[in-house]
């Protein structure tokens, strides 16, 4: 189960790493500006995050395995409809149906992880969030291979995509409603496990966790949206060279994510929090004043440590608030795609009044935030003595 809910996500996730991988595509036949781009991600990632909290919530007071199904459909239309768009505001319906897939695919999906993951949180966490992160590093190859030689209407291909995972999603459906029991049904407030800290401990470790996410995701988000702008302007490489430059960036992503949740499990997910936050800043500060070659090696750097954040945000955060399975995921994968899109649209503001080589030389400075990190409470029992 923990392969199928991964393997789900990697095609999830590659529907929408399509999206900015297609952005030179779009820009070209709409006569963009970055703001639109910025706009675009925005809908995508702001209908995730807002839906995700509501569907986690909901799905603690009463799990429904076969949303997870629908939600793909949802992203089945989307994608069609990507394709076939007459206009800007007929794209922005089909990136918003694409996010309302993810934010019902999300809370569900990462509760099957957990409940299928023999008590190894981390490891089930992190096996289903790189399946994620390796389909946002094929999506823009893909794109490469299949849209920029065909044209937009060619994304109707990654239907395929979704009509796969629709099919893998029913059988994980059919499991989980025979496996959910009472670790993911709602409990009564009597039996509900209690948090290890206080209520002011809690609010703060939960505020603290979120400028942490704020801090990764705003810098992901200029990757991910800007980065093949920012080597075309800077370089002048082709578009092909500068979507394989975002394949790469995408794989660091993907193998960090994998490696932060076994480590969090064994050392502590504290101490992954601290390293690959404030651990990634010297290299951050560095990018924009080096060479295309060292470019490429530094925003891989930057990938493999910054990605191994998540999974210990997460499983942490689930630690703090026992039996919110749903709602902690929702909330949390939500922060990620709405910091994401506002952060896209932001920046694409910041792009189109200074540059889009001052927008490196802004986000260079927000891993500084993971600072923060001593400020949360030591949860976890010490990790020697352990099998």
């Amino acid at each position: 189960m923990l392969t199928a809910i991964s393997v789900c996500h990697f095609l999830n996730d590659t529907l929408q790493s399509v999206i900015p991988a297609v952005y030179p595509i779009l820009k070209d036949a709409y006569r963009l500006d970055f703001s639109h781009i910025g706009l675009i991600t925005l809908t995508v990632n702001f209908t995730a995050s807002l839906l995700q909290p509501l569907v986690g919530f909901a799905t603690d007071a009463r799990p429904t395995p076969y949303s997870l199904p629908v939600g793909m459909t949802l992203s089945l239309g989307g994608t069609l409809l990507l394709a076939a768009a007459p206009s800007f505001a007929a794209i922005l319906v089909a990136v918003a149906l694409v996010g309302m897939g993810s934010a019902v695919f999300h809370p569900e999906s990462s509760r099957v992880a957990r409940l299928a993951s023999g008590g190894r949180h981390g490891f089930a966490q992190s096996l289903f969030a790189v399946g994620g992160n390796a389909g946002s590093a094929v999506g823009p190859l893909l794109a490469a291979f299949i849209v920029l030689p065909n044209g937009q209407r060619s994304i109707a291909w990654f239907a395929l995509v979704a009509l796969a995972a629709i099919l893998i999603l029913t059988r994980v459906s059919a499991w989980y409603s025979f496996h959910h029991g009472p670790t993911s049904a709602a409990h009564t407030s009597a039996g509900r496990p209690v948090s290890p800290v206080s209520r002011g401990t809690l609010r703060r470790s939960l505020a603290i966790l979120s400028a942490l996410l704020f801090s990764k995701y705003v810098y992901i988000s200029s990757i991910v949206t800007y980065y093949t702008f920012y080597l075309i302007h800077r370089f002048g490489v082709a578009v092909y060279s500068a979507q394989v430059h975002l394949f790469v960036f995408l794989v660091a992503i993907a193998v960090g994510t994998f490696a932060g949740g076994p480590i969090g499990d064994r050392i502590g997910r504290k101490y992954v929090i601290w390293a690959s936050i404030l651990g990634v800043l010297p290299f951050t500060l560095a990018l924009p004043y080096v060479n295309l070659f060292w470019t490429g090696v530094l925003t891989v750097v930057i990938g493999l440590i910054l990605a191994s954040a998540f999974s210990a945000i997460l499983v942490y955060a689930q630690e703090l608030v026992p039996g919110r399975v749903g709602a902690i995921s929702g909330i949390f994968f939500g922060l990620a795609f709405g910091i994401g899109g506002i952060a896209a649209a932001g920046l694409g503001q910041l792009a189109d009044a200074r540059g889009i080589d001052f927008v490196y030389h802004v986000c260079a400075f927000l891993p500084a935030l993971g600072i923060l990190t001593a400020f949360l409470p030591n949860i976890e029992p010490p990790r020697h003595g352990r099998a």
